[in-house]
């Protein structure tokens, strides 16, 4: 008999959290997100294939001249919600790569500091243990 332990929290970056937060607040964004969501998904392939199934079976018996316009139609809405998420997905990555650089910049600052600081105590230290032994 096993246990599972509790899975630990998922601890996300900041501008995850950000980024997140900024789509739930916005409308269309959370709409495009619902859309391209639903898109992706086998789901979007199974109902397109029942549908396109039934329009050229039963719908028409010439289906391919309003077939054509619809599936044209839809690609270019399709292919407009891809570039939004592509864009907004390039938004968060410049995000992320800012607070990265700001964060590792601040790092930098910090052990440079903490490097003279510890180079300065050791000059001290030496010297305490030159002028003792000297005088």
């Amino acid at each position: 008999m096993t246990t599972t332990a509790a899975a630990a929290p998922v601890q996300h970056h900041p501008t995850v959290i950000a980024e997140a937060r900024r789509r739930s607040d916005d409308v269309q964004l959370r709409v495009a997100d619902a859309i391209t969501r639903f898109a992706g998904s086998m789901m979007f392939v199974y109902l397109h294939a029942v549908l396109f199934a039934v329009w050229m079976l039963v719908i028409e018996k010439s289906p391919w001249p309003t077939l054509t316009l619809i599936v044209s139609l839809e690609a270019i809405f399709l292919s407009t919600f891809v570039m939004i998420g592509q864009n907004r997905q390039a938004d968060f990555q410049q995000r992320k790569a800012d607070h990265d650089f700001t964060a590792s910049e601040q790092e930098l600052h910090t052990n440079t500091d903490l490097t003279r600081q510890i180079a300065q105590l050791t000059q001290e230290i030496h010297q305490h243990v030159v002028d003792a032994q000297h005088g």
